[in-house]
């Protein structure tokens, strides 16, 4: 189970993370159905962590998509970019995504120097892109426009500058009309940063026992 020293928390939840980002982060966003009428589609995450999230969601993707025309690309943001090693070893643990861990680790730097942007071509239709650093500096400083947001920082107890009310603004104005969030979080003061920001919120039933998530649109 991948533990981070720097904010005393587990990167995922310790029942199933791969079972966890389906509830939480595709259901949460209506994931897979939206994107059954093709088109191309932008994900932005906070937290790359192992790439389970982007493992899982590449996986569905291709399910879902079959010889559909549109491209996705998945943008995380990520302070601390983990080795090759650390990501091929934690992803190892699920073969249902085995493909995917296999073709990530292939492209993935062996030691990121945590500065910059990592950009990688998973496929003809499929592309990753981890900006490294704070994320506010890297929300400020990004020009795209997001469909689904995975709001996946640790713990706000952990780490609450992922949860701030200036950061999820930025957020906010990086997401399109009608687009999405979904977090495993639930606590008071995310719900209302991201009530404050403009986000119509829903609680809804957490993932394995946990009593509530939220996710929400922009209107």
């Amino acid at each position: 189970m991948p533990y981070s020293q720097a904010y005393g928390d587990h990167f995922y939840c310790r029942t199933d993370g791969r079972l966890e980002c389906g509830h939480v982060f595709l259901d949460g966003n209506g994931l897979p159905s939206r994107w059954s009428d093709g088109g191309d589609f932008t994900i932005g995450e906070l937290g790359f962590g192992t790439g389970l999230n982007l493992c899982e969601t590449w996986r569905q993707w291709r399910a879902a998509r079959g010889d559909a025309l549109g491209t996705l690309h998945f943008v995380s943001f990520e302070r601390f970019p983990l080795p090759r090693a650390a990501i091929d070893r934690a992803l190892s643990h699920w073969p249902q995504i085995d493909r995917e861990r296999a073709a990530l680790s292939g492209l993935w730097p062996e030691a990121p120097d945590g500065h910059g942007a990592i950009a990688l071509e998973l496929d003809e239709r499929t592309r990753l892109t981890v900006v490294c650093g704070p994320a506010l500096e890297g929300l400020q400083a990004c020009g795209l426009s997001f469909d689904a947001w995975y709001l996946d920082g640790f713990a706000p107890s952990r780490n609450p500058d992922m949860w701030s009310a200036e950061l999820i603004g930025q957020v906010f104005g990086h997401t399109s009309p009608g687009g999405t969030f979904a977090t495993y979080a639930a606590a008071g003061f995310v719900r209302r940063n991201l009530a404050g920001a403009g986000f119509a919120v829903e609680r809804r039933p957490g993932f394995a026992g946990k009593r509530e998530m939220l996710c929400g649109r922009r209107p």
